[in-house]
């Protein structure tokens, strides 16, 4: 999947911790994490899956490989796509908001 769940959970998990423990240092406790690096991994990923698909649709083709496997992965990548699809369908919504809001 493009967008690494375990690891979205375990950021959520210690931005909560932090939140919790209060304190000065609970900023510097959070990772602090680059949103251009998550949305380059993420599109690294989807790429990465996409390209996995088509290459076992071709050794299939080519009898090289089982038909299962290009199922899987054909599967994985069209997951990897829609995935990447609905977060820019809300990145554009939540700027339309953005845009929608008086100044």
């Amino acid at each position: 999947m493009s967008l690494d769940a375990i690891r979205a959970a375990q950021a959520y998990a210690q931005a909560a911790r932090a939140a919790a423990s209060g304190g000065a240092d609970a900023a510097s406790e959070i990772a602090k994490p680059d949103f251009g690096n998550l949305v380059k991994s993420a599109i690294a990923d989807t790429a990465s899956s996409l390209k996995a698909g088509e290459t076992a649709a071709a050794q299939v083709a080519s009898g090289e490989a089982n038909l299962v496997d290009v199922v899987t992965a054909i599967s994985a990548a069209e997951a990897s796509l829609e995935t990447a699809l609905a977060v820019r369908n809300r990145v554009i919504e939540a700027y339309q908001e953005i845009m929608r809001m008086p100044i």
